[in-house]
């Protein structure tokens, strides 16, 4: 089952796993990251230890090739195994193993590796690997989301589809700064899950992504009469208190409080307010 992407950012400073698999929420077994220590996928026949035994020598210094090489050697169910690993610097690693089932290999490079087994064939692979290597103008998530939908289109798991996770982590990258899951989804029974992972990442982006700052918009003049006005019409009257606290009522009621700059609006979260259902006037006494 299953085909998978181990990877890390240009500037390391993110670590990510994504997979896609025709086996029941593959995104809670497969992957596993740590941040500022890498990633690690462990698949076929999977051996759930490889995860954390993976990350502590990671967290050592040990060096992808030589955590897949010493996993493996200590698993006497090496050969049913699938193994992907990155970590802070170098080349990935990826280990497939001879029992594997059939089209069943794995790929690495820099930063990245890439493995897979029942697949339609080894252009399976080739198609994640040209994605990934081609997509580094995009955002780390959504560029192994376009890693794991080029494998998903090129044919993926031969049997079919039926789930798929995407796991990104950044030391303080999480919620708030609280924590170090950038992102954690996953759809665990569904016809087209990369589709559904897909929708489910941009909903993420809409509420969890931090705002641009080159896009910010300062709350003033008309913009701030319009932001006031859709404030009112959604139930937050703009207090003497500031259009700030106003705004940071309906926000995080709206799951958007990661996108406030106080005195500014980011555009996201203008389009959202524009969308807002509209609280109706309180009837006037007669």
């Amino acid at each position: 089952m299953t085909f998978s992407i181990v990877a890390r950012c240009a500037d390391g400073r993110r670590h990510g796993v994504a997979v896609a698999s025709r086996f029941l929420a593959a995104g809670a077994l497969v992957p596993a990251a740590e941040a500022r220590v890498g990633a690690v996928a462990t698949q076929a026949h999977a051996n759930l230890a490889y995860r954390q035994q993976g990350l502590a020598l990671l967290r050592t210094g040990v060096a992808a090739v030589d955590v897949v090489a010493g996993l493996v050697a200590a698993d006497p169910g090496r050969d049913d195994r699938q193994l992907g690993v990155v970590g802070t610097g170098g080349v990935g690693a990826t280990w497939t193993g001879p029992a594997c089932r059939p089209w069943a290999g794995g790929q690495a490079g820099d930063g990245w590796a890439v493995q897979g087994n029942i697949l339609a064939g080894p252009h399976v692979l080739d198609a994640v690997r040209d994605a990934w290597l081609g997509g580094a103008a995009l955002p780390f998530a959504q560029r192994l989301l376009a890693a794991l939908r080029a494998g998903d289109q090129a044919g993926g798991d031969r049997r079919g589809r039926q789930s798929a996770g995407l796991l990104v982590v950044e030391r303080h990258g999480g919620y708030a700064g609280t924590g170090d899951e950038v992102v954690n989804l996953r759809v665990d029974d569904h016809p087209d899950p990369v589709t559904e992972l897909g929708r489910l990442l941009d909903i993420h982006t809409t509420m969890f992504g931090r705002p641009d700052p080159a896009t910010l918009l300062d709350l003033a003049g008309s913009l701030a009469d319009e932001v006031t006005a859709l404030l009112t019409a959604a139930g937050h009257p703009v207090h003497p208190a500031g259009l700030d606290d106003a705004l940071a009522a309906w926000a995080g009621l709206a799951n958007l409080e990661e996108r406030l700059v106080p005195g500014r609006i980011d555009p996201i979260v203008l389009t959202q307010l524009r969308r807002a259902p509209r609280v109706p006037a309180p009837r006037q006494p007669t």
